[in-house]
């Protein structure tokens, strides 16, 4: 039985890689038994083999040598480009590289394999990537610089940053690095290095950052590029979370004279306030006052999205009073800037976990008469809270008011009727079902919520029931 049955998924799997089961081959089987393409049949037949054709990685030389055709630098181009569509045709289209190569190593340019390494990166298929790297390297092709930056941050985003870092110097060694641009002026090695530089800091390697800064200091030094790097090097520090570093290289910005900005403000402020919220959850206004005083200082007025930094820490620590005292001085114009709708979700939020229903309902309202203009999200992150804290018919006094906004959609739907069925509310949820349908709404969810013979009602068991159930099993022990 079990020889047979391996036979049968042995056959339907050979049945799946066979020729004959890719959309295109129709038109294949046709050209050849006719020996003549038709107007754009060529261009077509070739894009079915590589991007979506069936079969194994060595079928595809062999399908392409059946089509006898000759294979130009724009027709390469544009099967590149189709193979951009579909993240899983990047080893048929490393196969496909490797056979233009072998049938004609002068007919795939630069600009094409170039084209493809980026096309690689962007699928995140590294290993093809490096192998299409690595043939560039040994046939002395240089890359341009944005496909290098895609190269170096594909690397870093997969936590490879020393693979990146290895890249780099490899390509520095052979003089592969991309040139400057043509309104750049010399042939210096800046933007490599900048980039490498920037894709590091994204992610936090600020340490490795530093080292390729400290190689190309010759490079990085002149303006406008020395203030890119330190204000990288900054973001990378605050990433990585080092707020001794990150204070550093803020006091060096300064005494330097170069200029700062709110985002690198921002950033050093959500370091700061993160790191406070993991080891001094008190110095969380104290030492965040101080930076934005900073700010101020500096020539930079601290917007909503400062205090909102602030106000998501504090929301996290459960410091209810000192994130209602802060929202209070922006609506009050003592912080000088105005709340946004994410200032009061982020202190509504917390009055919601925090069981201060009504005092978060009053804010909303504050909200709305300030002429605040709320968002979906605004309202769907808090009917989620207030179901996830059983607070059922809160959460359907919100949704009125989202109503009353124009600003429902279909995940607010499907939340609270999955809810509202779950409890048992059967009647409500096909109350909203019916709501829903007649505005025209197409739902996510399932019909079959609500049918009670269907959906497994959640009934929570109360403490002082559970305290008794133990007692009676330890009475009968």
């Amino acid at each position: 039985m079990a020889t047979a049955m391996r036979r049968s998924v042995t056959a339907l799997s050979q049945s799946a890689r066979a020729p004959n089961s890719w959309p295109g081959r129709h038109r294949f089987h046709r050209a050849l038994c006719s020996g003549a393409w038709q107007d754009g049949e060529s261009e077509t037949a070739v894009r079915d083999i590589v991007c979506i054709g069936a079969g194994s990685l060595d079928e595809v030389g062999s399908m392409l040598d059946r089509l006898n055709l000759a294979f130009s630098p724009a027709l390469i181009r544009r099967v590149v480009d189709s193979c951009s569509d579909r993240s899983d045709s990047g080893r048929r289209l490393l196969r496909f590289l490797s056979w233009c190569r072998s049938k004609n190593p002068g007919g795939l340019e630069d600009g094409e394999h170039d084209r493809a390494i980026a096309v690689l990166a962007r699928m995140g298929d590294l290993t093809a990537m490096r192998i299409a790297v690595g043939d560039g390297e040994k046939d002395g092709r240089r890359m341009t610089p944005e496909t290098f930056t895609a190269v170096v941050e594909a690397l870093v985003k997969a936590g490879k940053e020393d693979e990146a870092v290895r890249l780099f110097r490899g390509l520095e060694r052979q003089k592969l690095l991309p040139q400057k641009g043509v309104g750049a002026g010399g042939e210096g090695i800046w933007s490599s290095s900048l980039a490498m530089v920037q894709a590091l800091c994204m992610k936090g390697y600020a340490r490795e950052a530093q080292g390729v800064v400290w190689h190309h200091k010759n490079e990085l030094s002149v303006e406008p590029i020395v203030s890119i790097v330190e204000r990288s090097l900054l973001h990378g520090w605050c990433v990585h979370g080092n707020a001794k570093e990150a204070r550093r290289v803020l006091d060096a910005i300064k005494s330097s004279g170069c200029p700062l900005g709110l985002p690198s403000f921002n950033d050093f402020l959500n370091c700061v306030c993160h790191r406070n919220l993991k080891f001094n959850p008190s110095a969380l206004v104290p030492e965040a006052m101080d930076i934005l005083t900073e700010m101020r200082s500096c020539g930079v007025t601290p917007a909503a999205s400062s205090f909102n930094i602030l106000l998501s820490c504090l929301g996290r620590a459960r410091r209810v009073k000192e994130a209602y005292r802060i929202l209070y001085l922006m609506r009050e114009g003592k912080e000088g800037c105005s709340p946004d709708w994410v200032s009061y979700y982020l202190v509504v939020k917390v009055l919601f976990l925090t069981g201060r229903i009504i005092r978060g309902r009053r804010l909303i309202d504050d909200m709305l008469e300030n002429g605040v203009p709320p968002t979906a999200k605004f309202f769907h992150g808090l009917i989620g809270i207030l179901c996830g804290t059983e607070e059922v018919d809160h959460a359907l006094d919100m949704f009125k008011i989202m109503k009353s906004c124009q600003l429902v959609d279909t995940h607010t739907y499907d939340l609270l009727i999955e809810k509202l069925c779950r409890n048992g509310r059967f009647e409500i949820g096909k109350e909203l079902w019916d709501d829903a349908t007649k505005s025209g709404i197409v739902l996510g969810c399932s019909k079959d919520l609500l049918d009670p013979t269907k959906t497994e009602v959640f009934r929570p068991v109360c403490p002082a029931q559970g305290r008794a159930t133990h007692n009676h099993k330890n009475v009968l022990k």
